[in-house]
């Protein structure tokens, strides 16, 4: 595949925006998330899919993948402790801690960020994610590349684990051509530049596997988010020219997905209100564009792009939205807003006072053509229930 025109995402798109009912989502309450995990955060949750988009379930649990990092300290630092933690869900809501996914140091990264994961045909597991920074290193640089590991998926005895003995290894990185190197010293979250947040996808059409990255490129004297393409060729994957590019408006367009329904292909971003040019232009919200085909031509949903919105009151009650083929969406409890306060930037003991650090209530969208709309699903509550925490390893 020789990637098309990348979709321009713009200013005349945000002029567009509205806020509405069909794009709000309803003010999360905060007794309907309680803690999965009460002695760590969890965040950027996705799903270990089977080839065919579904979720995979073993011994009558899907399972899932978040990052997790322990409850302490501000929350703003758990992006330097991340580690990849693998779940069970049953069919009545009970979530199952199976413990860390890999093995201590096993990421050529000092720590774990967002990816996907999809189970092969053999009973092993890709799992694409983001190594940040060196194994290591002395304090945490934001480097960032794309690692695959493919751990044999082990079910037996109650137990159900990855095995710990498979290769970490980086199969994609930015080009330093069209899409700029992520290989900032320093930095902080919302600040640096990205290769990250890998997304797996099979396309219908021809059935090939292609990534979706979450990248920069250059805008004038600075950059601007990206989505980008990669297919697999000679074994290796290779970057494709980007399908969106947020042309100034934005640096940040993380963890793209697409979902095909009807024929359409939806791809889906999350971006934060203090990550547009200028800050606050836009709100912290799910952003998506459809298209005839993979590689477009892309036009914003909902003419501006927004897809679901955090509501006014509590601009950053959630984040890192999912959407499932179902056209199920899952994100985390993110912040609670406190008057005349910009919580993520507090104190320590006042952001981790306001944090959520868990799954939000679970939303559904309806999709008509460019048009979306967000509904608030009724099993939303048994989601939030931790069962007894077997299995589970430190």
């Amino acid at each position: 595949m020789s990637g098309g025109r990348p979709a321009r995402w713009s200013r005349r798109h945000l002029d567009l925006l509205v806020e509405s009912s069909a794009t709000t989502a309803p003010v999360i309450d905060p007794t309907a998330v309680p803690r999965i995990l009460p002695e760590h955060d969890l965040w950027d949750l996705w799903p270990i899919q089977e080839e065919d988009g579904s979720t995979t379930l073993i011994d009558g649990h899907e399972l899932w993948m978040a990052l997790s990092a322990p409850a302490v300290g501000h929350p703003e630092e758990r992006h330097d402790l991340a580690r990849i933690r693998l779940l069970g869900r049953d069919g009545d809501g009970w979530w199952r801690d199976l413990g860390h996914a890999f093995a201590d140091g096993a990421s050529p990264g000092s720590r774990e960020w967002s990816g996907s994961a999809v189970r092969r045909p053999d009973g092993t597991v890709s799992v694409f994610y983001t190594a940040a920074g060196r194994r290591g290193e002395a304090r945490p640089t934001f480097r960032q590349r794309v690692v695959e590991t493919r751990p044999a998926l082990i079910a037996d005895g109650g137990r159900i684990l990855l095995r710990r003995d498979a290769e970490h290894r980086e199969v994609l990185r930015s080009d330093g051509r069209r899409y700029l190197p992520a290989e900032e010293a320093n930095g902080s979250p919302g600040n640096i530049r990205a290769f990250r947040d890998p997304g797996w996808f099979r396309d219908p059409a021809d059935g090939r596997e292609y990534l979706l990255v979450a990248a920069s490129t250059a805008w004038d004297d600075r950059f601007t988010g990206a989505v980008a393409l990669a297919e697999p060729r000679a074994g290796a994957w290779s970057l494709l020219p980007p399908l969106i590019v947020a042309e100034g408006i934005n640096h940040e367009l993380e963890r793209p997905h697409i979902v095909v329904h009807r024929s359409w292909y939806y791809l889906f971003f999350s971006t934060q209100r203090h990550t547009f040019h200028p800050a606050e232009r836009a709100p912290t919200g799910l952003y998506g564009f459809a298209a005839p085909s993979l590689t477009g031509p892309y036009e914003p949903l909902n003419g501006s792009g927004l897809v679901i919105q955090n509501p006014r009151a509590e601009p950053d009650q959630a984040y890192a939205w999912l959407v499932l083929p179902d056209l199920h969406v899952v994100s985390f409890a993110n912040y609670r807003s406190e008057q005349g306060v910009e919580v993520r930037q507090a104190t320590a003991a006042r952001a981790r006072a306001n944090f959520g650090g868990t799954l939000a209530p679970t939303l559904k969208l309806t999709l008509d053509g460019m048009t979306t709309s967000v509904i608030r699903t009724p099993e939303e509550p048994a989601e939030h229930r931790s069962g007894p925490l077997t299995g589970r390893r430190p």
